[in-house]
């Protein structure tokens, strides 16, 4: 059978460390639904008022800040006015006053030395930060802000990756690594070993980094990939 593991928000748990934003912490620390809390802080309305399109809106601008959205993308995303849009990130980073100042620091960090780095030193080069064109030159920006944080996820899967395959090895399994896509992985598991490759799916993937925030890794079981996902 699959045994499907993928990581719980893995992009923005890297954030919540990399910015030591102490409210982004605690959220993730007191295992709170950070798109209901992120809402409820943004829009300033109490946590058992947050409908389901406000989470859906606090949802979009949680992962876009990740990406370095712009008023225009999240209001072509949300379907809103540019206006409201920009309201939306301004009020996202007086919430998280910390993010700001850290994505900033990123940006101007590139300018300077030419690279930006994931938190284990992998460099990205950013040499659209020095073009005279604005839109090589924002696409400089966004590069700057996003690579240190998905990179050093995908640094954090390929060192789970390593540790699982290590021990399903070392302790002679028949289950085996299939597939990697982005925070998931993919074990083809022998049905007699299914509950010990869990456990040891979610302690390597748990503790391949150590975090000012939890990793969390979920899992499910399916003949196939779809049925497991």
């Amino acid at each position: 059978v699959f045994l499907d593991a993928d990581y719980s928000q893995i992009e923005l748990r890297v954030l919540a460390h990399m910015s030591g934003d102490s409210r982004l912490i605690e959220a993730y620390r007191s295992a709170q639904d950070i798109h209901a809390i992120t809402a409820s802080q943004v829009f300033h309305i109490p946590l058992d008022q947050v409908t389901p399109l406000k989470r859906r809106n606090a949802k979009a601008v949680n992962f876009g800040i990740v990406y370095g959205i712009s008023a225009f993308g999240l209001s072509e995303d949300l379907s809103i006015s540019r206006k409201e849009a920009l309201e939306y990130i301004n009020q996202y980073f007086e919430t998280y006053p910390g993010v700001k100042t850290f994505l900033d620091g990123l940006v101007a960090d590139a300018r300077e030395k030419g690279f930006v780095s994931t938190m284990f030193g992998r460099r990205r080069p950013v040499p659209e930060l020095g073009s005279a064109n604005f839109m090589q030159r924002s696409f400089g920006e966004r590069v700057a802000m996003n690579s240190p944080i998905q990179g050093t996820a995908a640094d954090i899967m390929k060192l789970a990756m390593i540790a699982v395959d290590r021990e399903l090895r070392e302790r002679h399994m028949r289950s085996r690594i299939v597939l990697q896509v982005h925070d998931e992985l993919l074990i083809e598991t022998h049905p007699d070993e299914i509950e010990t490759v869990k456990e040891i799916l979610k302690r390597q993937m748990e503790t391949a980094a150590s975090l000012d925030v939890p990793l969390i890794a979920d899992m499910q079981v399916g003949k196939n990939w779809y049925e497991a996902k």
